[in-house]
């Protein structure tokens, strides 16, 4: 994708000429991408992620309203928005699409000015409505997930995993003697250390899947799907390592003279009926066998038998 352009839209048309001329009207501001019938179009939106879709209502197999209604259906593409382009002037016509989740109708044959208004309109919205929602799931401070927004990924998670009876690794840790740091340096250089910590936990999580979390206060969890045991222990091992790396000085640690973190791993098979949240209870404990066995340190267990 160019950086430079403002957005993505997806133009699903079955005559190549129509897409020809919506692309020549918004190709100078936006990425364009292009399907010529409902089955690519709805692959492309899940893939791509558009910003915008203009959707022909009238294409033979699956029809624009039909594609519509599987798009507002699936999680990976409710939020597209989605323009109607089309002939049909009828108001039955329009308050159908409305309801199936469309933003907005521009009819044929269309003008210029109002398409590049219309999408500009809705590339904004949604742009605005992104900013807002990264807002509300992001920790101010490390820019890490959010308490809430790691308690929504939990239980969307497990269950999805628990139906093939899929691995679950997290892990929990947290800032030894922390209350000794700010008490000793202040709550601006406690808060300047937590931040740094979030980028080492960024740094040691590589994949879209995973999630790295502020669970609160100096506590910080991370949740990996379909991560092994072993897997798991080098993550912890990379965020550890990498704490002790930042070289933070903590002169009233009993642990080291500079700040260290204690780290609690577990690693569960998911199964159905039981609650996520006894993968928490379990990572608390390995943490808290961690911070009395001298801290600076990693504890795990597995739970993983098939």
């Amino acid at each position: 994708m160019n950086l430079e352009l403002p957005g993505t839209v997806l133009i699903v048309d079955d005559e190549p000429i129509n897409i020809a001329v919506m692309t020549d009207i918004l190709e100078e501001r936006y990425e364009i991408l292009f399907a010529t019938d409902g089955a690519r179009a709805l692959e492309l939106a899940r893939t791509a992620q558009p910003d915008l879709i203009l959707l022909d209502v009238m294409m033979p197999g699956m029809d624009g309203y039909e594609v519509c209604l599987k798009l507002k259906e699936e999680r990976e593409t409710v939020q597209i928005p989605v323009i109607f382009v089309t002939a049909m002037s009828d108001v039955d016509d329009e308050a159908r699409g409305l309801e199936l989740g469309a933003m907005d109708y521009i009819t044929k044959p269309v003008s210029p000015p109002v398409v590049r208004a219309r999408v500009r309109n809705q590339i904004e919205l949604k742009h605005a409505r992104d900013q807002l929602m990264r807002l509300a799931v992001t920790d101010g401070l490390t820019g890490l997930a959010n308490r809430r927004h790691f308690d929504l990924v939990l239980e969307k998670e497990y269950p999805r995993l628990a139906r093939n009876r899929g691995l679950l690794s997290m892990i929990l840790f947290d800032v030894d003697h922390f209350k000794a740091f700010n008490d000793t340096y202040g709550h601006l250089a406690g808060d300047d250390c937590l931040r740094r910590i979030g980028g080492v936990v960024l740094q040691a999580i590589t994949r879209a899947a995973d999630l790295g979390a502020r669970y609160g206060g100096e506590e910080f969890v991370c949740i990996l799907p379909e991560t092994g045991h072993e897997g798991a222990l080098r993550i912890a091992e990379r965020i550890r390592t990498g704490i002790h790396a930042l070289e933070i000085p903590h002169a009233k640690s009993s642990v080291a003279k500079h700040v260290t973190a204690s780290l609690g791993v577990v690693t569960v098979r998911c199964i159905a009926g039981r609650s996520p949240l006894h993968v928490v209870a379990q990572a608390d404990e390995q943490l808290y066998s961690a911070k009395s066995s001298g801290r600076n340190r990693i504890c795990a267990m597995r739970f993983d038998a098939p």
